[in-house]
């Protein structure tokens, strides 16, 4: 049996506002032709998948399951279409590449640079924060996605591609600005500045849990202005941030990045939809995994 990407839209609709009325509103239907829609939904399917009350809607876990895969035919459907348009047209392939702010767009550019092989690709390269990113694979409005310590969401798949060296980004009139090397104990007691909050971010946690295995437990500060360069959270701050960049000034002098000492690395991982196609990332990713 075929499923009916119109009827699972319906699905999605009532889901999201927890009402059929809301949700026909939203479609431009009659509530009656809603009801009927999800209803011939669920016999199709064979099990229900809302549980209907006076209180409201409530998602059954076969419904939660069918959305979540619905999530995945239409991005796959819409690279379908994307794809054939393109070759019928003769246009040149287009790699759209998003990345969170975790991993810089001076290490994406590189990155890219490095294992472009055909020089007619066109990239677009957009920073989304971890969950845009991983809704916008899903939805197949990105090809691939670049990020730390993220986890695999249902319908994608992903490689760590590099593990980079961590440093620590310090203003350039801190007191620990002017040591050549710092270790992760020279940061116990130090405000830590990090992205995402603890227990929803993956590279947040990946973070504490190193200051936890170097023997103490960090003081967490999450940026407030997110989305910009890692480096350039400790400006006008006695806090430290880790970084990928390299050691040295940075941010005009403002930021003294120091190396870390032992060696502590950080996946660079790249995540995609499992069962979309893209030329150009399958030939990004053997060139990336076979440097």
């Amino acid at each position: 049996m075929g499923l009916d990407l119109y009827k699972l839209n319906h699905l999605i609709a009532v889901a999201e506002e927890g009402s059929f009325t809301r949700a026909a509103a939203r479609l431009h239907l009659s509530q009656q032709a809603l009801s009927t829609s999800v209803r011939t939904l669920e016999r199709e399917v064979g099990v229900p998948l809302l549980e209907r009350s006076a209180t409201g809607i409530t998602v059954l876990p076969a419904g939660q399951a069918l959305i979540a895969d619905a999530h995945l035919l239409h991005g796959i459907a819409d690279s379908a279409v994307r794809r054939a348009r393109r070759i019928g047209r003769s246009e040149p392939e287009r790699l759209r590449v998003g990345h969170t702010p975790a991993v810089t767009g001076d290490e994406v550019t590189a990155l890219l640079r490095r294992h472009q092989t055909d020089p007619d690709l066109i990239i677009d390269v957009n920073q989304r924060y971890p969950d845009e990113l991983v809704a916008q694979l899903l939805g197949g409005q990105l090809d691939l996605g670049l990020g730390r310590a993220l986890p695999l969401a249902h319908g994608l798949v992903g490689t760590t591609l590099i593990r980079q060296r961590l440093n620590v980004a310090v203003a350039t009139g801190h007191r620990l600005a002017e040591r050549e090397y710092l270790a992760l104990t020279d940061l116990d007691g130090e405000e830590i500045t990090v992205w995402g909050h603890p227990g929803r971010s993956g590279y947040t946690d990946l973070l504490v849990n190193l200051c936890r295995d170097a023997g103490f437990e960090p003081r967490i500060r999450r940026n407030p202005i997110q989305g910009t360069p890692p480096v350039t959270a400790v400006l006008d701050t006695e806090g430290v941030a880790f970084v990928t960049a390299s050691p040295g000034p940075a941010a005009g002098g403002a930021v003294q990045v120091r190396e870390l000492q032992p060696a502590a690395h950080v996946p660079l991982q790249a995540l995609w939809p499992q069962h979309s196609t893209s030329d150009a990332r399958e030939a990004f990713l053997a060139s990336a995994q076979g440097f």
